[in-house]
């Protein structure tokens, strides 16, 4: 088989592991749907509940009160079929990994899937709340502080993701040791920066208020701790740990 033919066959893989995953989220979206109003009445509870006796929120888009719902469902579809969107990336990839990798994605597979779902559940159950009571409290006399479902959507949204990425940083540390890109030593060294970059990335991704900010760095900072411990424990690969012979290649064992 020539490099060509190699190649597009990479792409039709490739094809049709997107489109896999795709039709995937697809076939979730269309069982929630016909709870698309439910699942944006869970999602705006949060700020309901710290609205003044008697506030609304306001659509002041024709189609948002149909659109912002069904984008919230087509969230928590994409959710839902996280774990088999991963599953076809590390199907993709999992020919050109060693054996000892190939044994390695999985559990990051599965921790990748649940940290994302915990960011965003500390988002929805604690960070909400306190962000939201702090803004009610701080609201001028005479101004009724409500807010268009579409704008509070992509608040959510942006939040979710924030804290979603946030809580990965324990894998993203474990693969960087992992594959030998940095060592534990370097990840303490540069320590004193990360703190700095994660109150920085809070100021960045949170609402204007310290509490917020706080409530990002601080879990960012804990988790890139937890990530340097597991990562002790795991250690480098074998084959970061002895480079690869000129000409040397990979096979499906993982020997070269």
């Amino acid at each position: 088989m020539t490099t060509q033919d190699t190649f597009i066959s990479h792409l039709v893989e490739l094809r049709d592991r997107l489109l896999r995953a795709i039709l995937a989220v697809i076939v979730v979206f269309l069982c929630l749907f016909p709870w698309a109003r439910d699942l944006y009445a869970i999602l705006a509870q949060p700020l309901i509940a710290a609205l003044p006796a008697g506030g609304q929120m306001i659509a002041t888009d024709v189609v948002g009160v149909f659109l912002v719902p069904v984008k919230v469902a087509f969230l928590v579809a994409f959710v839902i079929a996280l774990p088999y969107v991963l599953y076809q990336v590390w199907a993709f990839v999992a020919p050109g990994l060693y054996a000892h990798e190939k044994r390695l994605v999985a559990p990051l597979v599965v921790a990748s899937s649940a940290l994302f779902v915990i960011g965003m559940s500390f988002a929805y159950f604690l960070v909400f709340p306190v962000v939201f009571k702090f803004m009610a409290s701080i609201a001028p006399e005479g101004v009724a502080w409500m807010t268009d479902i579409d704008k509070y959507l992509s608040f959510a949204l942006t939040t979710f993701v924030a804290f979603g990425v946030t809580f990965e940083v324990p894998v993203a540390v474990i693969v960087l040791v992992r594959v030998g890109v940095v060592s534990i030593e370097k990840l303490k060294e540069i320590r004193p920066y990360v703190i700095v970059g994660a109150f920085v990335i809070g100021a960045i991704f949170t609402p204007p208020d310290v509490i917020s900010q706080v409530m990002l760095a601080v879990p960012l900072w804990f988790l890139y701790e937890l990530g340097i411990v597991v990562a002790r424990f795991i250690g480098r690969s074998p084959a970061a740990e002895s480079p690869a012979p000129e000409g040397g290649e990979r096979t499906e064992t993982g020997q070269k």
